[in-house]
C-alpha cells in the first residue's frame, strides 16, 4: 500500500528571520570540510540542513563534534 505525501511534509521549527514557528524541509548531507584534494575522502562530516519554506533561509549544524 502506498503512502500520500502530505501538504505539511517538513519539520515545524523557529526561523529567525520570520520571527515565528514555520515549516522547515530538512535533511542531512556530507560536507567536505578539508581543503587538500588528497585528504577529501577522510574529511566528510554529516550537517543537518533545514530550510524555512516560508523566507528559504537554511540553517546548518554539524551533527559530529568530536
Amino acid at each position: 500500500m502506498a503512502t500520500k505525501p502530505s501538504a505539511l511534509d517538513g519539520v515545524t521549527e523557529a526561523c529567525t528571520d520570520c520571527a515565528r514557528e514555520t515549516l522547515h524541509k530538512v535533511r542531512v548531507e556530507l560536507r567536505i570540510e578539508s581543503s587538500k584534494p588528497e585528504n577529501a575522502e577522510y574529511s566528510r562530516e554529516p550537517y543537518r540542513v533545514a530550510t524555512c519554506m516560508e523566507c528559504q533561509t537554511e540553517t546548518t549544524l554539524r551533527m559530529n563534534n568530536a
